[in-house]
């Protein structure tokens, strides 16, 4: 036995346990790429790119942005050399999904790259951090006295720069220093990994390295804060500060061309206006139905139609279930029975209200509404941002026809689309059904249409602040007040909307897009169902069975229209508004 664990220590030893770099060699795309059909292939990039993205995870490093430009630029190159002619329409139409998102994730790592260069004056030990954890990632042996060696010029970095800025001699936006912030909590967390890897397992590594990497995650955290505080304005302690980090017109432009959408970033602003305008008149007439010559008046008498504590939930229930009879019995998209018997329901946290101050939804509703933990002031607020009629057109946005309906085919149709998520879609969707159903009459009530409208005008005002916001035109607080002067928000409930807008979970043009989207998908509906070449039924059904893509994709698909392999937005879906 002695033997056998000598001969496998020997062999052990033998062995060459240096990483092999895959970001340096010849990388040769799936070798059957030419009999792999379009689902295939894009399940196959899709499971690849997750694995490198979770294997390459520290979002600074030049090697993981090397790797992941090599791997999409020869899938790229991959797809491009197909024969696109010999595709049916469905096979086309993934083609050009699959080269939009590739190019798509390409020019984001050139961006990226960028925005990483205007925080590295902050950041002189990060590639110091980024080597160390990257070896251990290789499987590397680690050499405890050069490590900890290396963890002490890390402090002196951090030291060096904090003298730096006491002498005025950096400067950085404001928004470079919060991504520089945040980036610096993410190092922590991945030397932390680091350390729990080696530490108490290679007793020399303990020996080096415990004190040092003991002061230096101090040290991080100390300076993430002190970077947040003396750039970003950030106090200690403060979780509700609303920064965000805004991507510039070039940025927009670059989002704009993937979603294929052909306006720039001012007609965007356009758009949202005139939608604005309308919604204003109509709930001008609304208001006046119910007595009240200002808008704002009848709106804050909406607002107080709310149910008592503990009721909401089955106010929830009793809404959703009218929604779902409604489109059954009108006869406007199938409904699976498993769709409408499944749907659940949770309530919202307090502190995810501070970024949720509404209802989401998907497989499950989430319902915000207050606790008993709550000051009295944010309880009426959340009471009045979640009254009877906003919550009305809330729950059919989330549910059935929206979200869950939605949720429930991307399932079981055309999975591998998932990729392709858009909120042009996903969210476009939702608000559509609030626009169709408005046609219908189905707010039925004075105070149901201000509730509809006031959600249509939230959507407006998305459109405005966010891309305004992008283009460093307005400022998280400029935002909060917009939506408090100009639709009527409760300011908690804007504030939480500002947050959850701006706080990086969310792509840039995805408030937009829940407006935009409707306004596509309400244009197709008319070219198709006005015109008398589809009923409204089969319309529906095959949107949701088309799985996600950009609208006008979409629209070339359902409309079987000629498409080429260098296929490019021209569909304005909103009339020309001018050149900018």
């Amino acid at each position: 036995m002695r033997q056998k664990v000598e001969r496998v220590r020997k062999d052990f030893d033998a062995a060459s346990i240096s990483s092999h770099d895959p970001a340096s060699s010849s990388f040769r795309p799936h070798q059957n790429e030419d009999l792999e059909a379009m689902p295939q292939r894009i399940t196959r990039v899709t499971e690849d790119l997750k694995d490198l993205q979770n294997f390459y995870n520290i979002s600074i490093s030049p090697l993981r942005r090397t790797r992941l430009h090599k791997y999409l630029s020869s899938e790229l190159s991959s797809l491009q050399s197909t024969d696109f002619k010999s595709y049916d329409q469905e096979s086309k139409v993934d083609f050009l999904l699959l080269q939009n998102y590739l190019r798509r994730n390409l020019k984001q790592l050139r961006l990226d790259e960028e925005k990483d260069a205007k925080m590295e004056v902050l950041l002189p030990f990060a590639g110091t951090i980024v080597n160390l954890c990257e070896d251990r990632q290789q499987m590397k042996e680690m050499d405890g006295e050069k490590a900890a060696r290396q963890l002490t010029s890390i402090k002196t970095g951090i030291m060096e720069v904090r003298k730096e800025v006491e002498k005025i001699k950096i400067k950085v936006e404001k928004s470079s220093a919060y991504r520089a912030a945040n980036t610096i909590d993410e190092l922590r967390g991945h030397l932390q990994e680091w350390y729990g890897f080696f530490n108490g397992y290679d007793p020399m590594f303990t020996w080096w390295v415990a004190k040092p990497y003991e002061m230096i995650d101090e040290e991080m955290k100390t300076f993430a804060t002190f970077v947040r505080e003396e750039f970003v304005g950030i106090k200690p302690g403060d979780t509700d500060a609303i920064v965000g980090e805004p991507i510039g017109r070039e940025g927009l432009l670059a989002d704009l061309e993937a979603e294929m959408i052909p306006y720039s970033p001012e007609e965007l602003i356009k758009i949202g206006e005139n939608e604005y305008q309308w919604c204003e008149a109509e709930m001008k007439k609304a208001s006046h139905d119910l007595g009240y010559d200002d808008w704002r008046e009848a709106l804050e008498y909406v607002k107080n139609l709310y149910v008592a504590p503990g009721k909401q939930t089955q106010l929830v229930r009793h809404l959703a279930n009218e929604a779902i009879d409604y489109v059954k019995k009108h006869d406007l998209i199938t409904v699976p029975q498993v769709a409408e018997e499944t749907w659940r329901m949770f309530m919202m946290s307090p502190e995810r209200q501070k970024v949720n101050p509404f209802f989401l939804g998907g497989q499950s509703i989430i319902v915000s509404y207050p606790t008993d933990t709550m000051d009295h002031e944010d309880k009426l607020m959340i009471m009045r941002g979640n009254n009877i009629h906003f919550s009305r057109s809330t729950v059919f946005h989330e549910m059935i026809p929206g979200h869950h309906l939605q949720f429930y085919y991307m399932a079981r149709s055309r999975p591998y689309r998932k990729i392709f998520m858009t909120p042009f879609s996903t969210e476009g969707w939702a608000l559509y059904w609030e626009m169709i159903l408005w046609d219908r009459n189905f707010p039925a009530t004075p105070e149901n249409k201000i509730g509809m409208l006031f959600w249509r005008m939230h959507r407006c005002a998305r459109i405005i602040f966010s891309v305004k916001f992008h283009l460093g035109l307005m400022t998280p607080q400029e935002c909060i007040d917009m939506l408090v002067d100009m639709v009527g928000h409760e300011r908690m409930t804007a504030e939480g909307e500002v947050r959850r807008s701006f706080n990086g979970d969310y792509s840039p043009l995805y408030q937009a897009g829940y407006m935009l989207g409707a306004l596509q998908i309400y244009s197709l509906r008319k070219e198709l169902v006005g015109s008398g070449k589809m009923e409204e039924k089969k319309f529906h059904d095959r949107f949701m069975r088309a799985n996600r893509m950009p609208i006008e994709m979409l629209r070339a698909l359902i409309e079987d229209q000629k498409v080429k392999e260098d296929f490019k937005p021209t569909w304005r879906f909103y009339g020309d508004l001018g050149k900018e």
